[in-house]
């Protein structure tokens, strides 16, 4: 099993070690009333933690004043990158854009909705030198409505039985290290972008742990996760990877290379050292960079 989970357990910095660097990607659609409060609060977390980071929001083609807010902020703060769509390309494919243009070691999205406390999410960062991904899973979810924490269970139960998984959540700020992430070439455009790049990497045998977190209500606005469109692309993206990880078998080789900037790479290889045993399959001279 790769997997650590931490609820309840407080994790302080590895001595000796220095906090990672952060990209944070913010997509926004039509979030004139929350996207300044989004990126407040993601500097202050920023500044909280002592973190080398940027923030890079994808403006993902808003027919408000989204762009417009958040450009005359970024001349504020040079920690801010603005993208432009000129029409919404989901946000799959935004958090994918922020990912290429990242200089930081590790990457995460929060979202411009402002939903999730940007403070809370990165309270675990540190255990980034330990493990590839962090999974956040949400400790007070009575504050969503009850039909949505129904439809929450209903998918996290599909998703662990077809992929033999055992998440607590998946679409949440997950913290990715950068390097690995951009090995993933997700089909995903939409809001099952998240779930692909975890069973991909986890199934590749990444390390990662989940991590208890708090929602916070929205200023303005309603989720856009539940439209109709939404739930079309998600029952779409989850027959392919459906097929790619039982029928194809293009997902879940063990036979795949682990990235040699990646923590796992790194743990596995201390532990085979340690046993004197043979380099797993993972591991090879020819490992990609």
């Amino acid at each position: 099993m790769t997997k650590d989970n931490l609820a309840g357990h407080s994790v302080q910095a590895v001595p000796g070690k220095a906090s990672p660097s952060i990209t944070v990607v913010m997509p926004c659609l039509n979030e004139e009333a929350n996207v300044l409060t989004a990126i407040d609060a993601t500097l202050e977390a920023l500044d909280h933690y002592r973190l080398d980071g940027e923030l890079i929001i994808i403006n993902d083609g808003s027919s408000d004043d989204t762009g417009t807010i958040v450009e005359k902020r970024s001349l504020t703060d040079a920690r801010i990158r603005l993208i432009n769509h000129d029409r919404p390309l989901g946000i799959g494919r935004s958090f994918f854009e922020g990912v290429r243009n990242a200089s930081k070691e590790f990457v995460t999205m929060f979202p411009g909705d402002n939903e999730n406390d940007p403070e809370d999410a990165l309270t675990y960062i540190h255990i980034a030198n330990n493990v590839d991904i962090i999974i956040p899973f949400i400790h007070n979810a009575e504050i969503r409505s009850i039909m949505r924490r129904v439809i929450s269970s209903l998918y996290r139960f599909i998703i662990n039985l077809s992929f033999g998984a055992n998440f607590n959540y998946t679409n949440g700020t997950v913290i990715y290290n950068t390097a690995v992430l951009r090995g993933v070439a997700p089909r995903s455009g939409g809001f099952f972008y998240q779930t692909e790049i975890l069973i991909r990497l986890i199934r590749q045998g990444y390390l990662y742990a989940e991590t208890p977190h708090f929602l916070t209500e929205r200023n303005s606005g309603k989720t856009k996760a539940l439209t109709l469109k939404s739930l079309c692309e998600v029952t779409v993206g989850y027959l392919r990877l459906l097929a790619d990880v039982h029928i194809f078998r293009h997902i879940g080789a063990t036979n795949e290379s682990l990235h040699k900037g990646s923590a796992t790479y790194r743990r596995v290889l201390a532990a085979r050292e340690k046993r004197d045993s043979p380099l797993p399959a993972m591991i090879d001279s020819e490992n990609h960079e």
